[in-house]
């Protein structure tokens, strides 16, 4: 049975590079559920019918599959979009229900589920444990711009959605701060994967930093 960890952070913070660093690492089994979304709405699905219904051909790529940098520019920032969005992909929580059930009867020692909103839905029920990625907003504003070849602009919108990490600090078993370097911030996910998988208890300050 394995120790199953769910991990989220708003955009840009760093939680894919744990993730990642966890299965080179470790040999964690990963589940992306934003990429595991996108594989609810290809063409031929019937949320991608739904999704067209809702907001048009525009948001279908020359490709035949939805934009998703289009879709993206339609519906981040608009809560009452987002909602209508999730809608019409379907029941999302109960895929990840059963890829959790899955991962939690999986022989491997660790399995990471990756996903924004972790603490939303009832994956805690089978998490083991729930770990949040934080960064300061100039910090992911400038790695967004960089990574998503974005303007400023753009990327406050698509972080306007975001709940600010430390509204969702409590629902935390663990807070690790990733705003100084990659090596800073992948020692303290070596620290804190070690502990969970020698069942030591948490430090009492229930957060590593590697801030600057």
């Amino acid at each position: 049975m394995a120790y199953v960890l769910g991990v989220t952070g708003s955009i840009a913070c760093g939680k894919s590079l744990l993730c990642q660093h966890l299965v080179d690492a470790y040999g964690a089994k990963h589940i992306d559920a934003d990429r595991h979304v996108h594989t609810m709405y290809e063409p031929g699905r019937p949320a991608f019918d739904r999704i067209v219904a809702q907001f048009g051909e525009r948001v279908v790529g020359e490709d035949g599959f939805i934009d998703r940098k289009a879709l993206g520019d339609i519906v981040f920032g608009k809560p009452d979009l987002l909602a209508a969005l999730r809608t019409a992909i379907g029941d999302i929580e109960g895929e990840f229900m059963r890829l959790l059930r899955a991962l939690k009867d999986d022989p491997a020692p660790l399995a990471v589920f990756e996903a924004v909103r972790l603490f939303e839905g009832p994956y805690m029920e089978i998490c083991d444990a729930g770990w949040l990625v934080a960064s300061e907003n100039e910090t992911a504003l400038a790695r967004l711009m960089a990574r998503n070849s974005l303007s400023r602009e753009e990327a406050e919108q698509r972080m306007a959605s975001a709940t600010p990490w430390a509204e969702r600090a409590p629902n935390a078993s663990l807070v690790l701060h990733n705003d100084g370097s990659v090596d800073q911030f992948l020692a303290a996910v070596d620290a804190a994967i070690n502990q969970a998988l020698n069942n030591r208890p948490w430090p009492l300050a229930s957060a590593i930093c590697d801030q600057p």
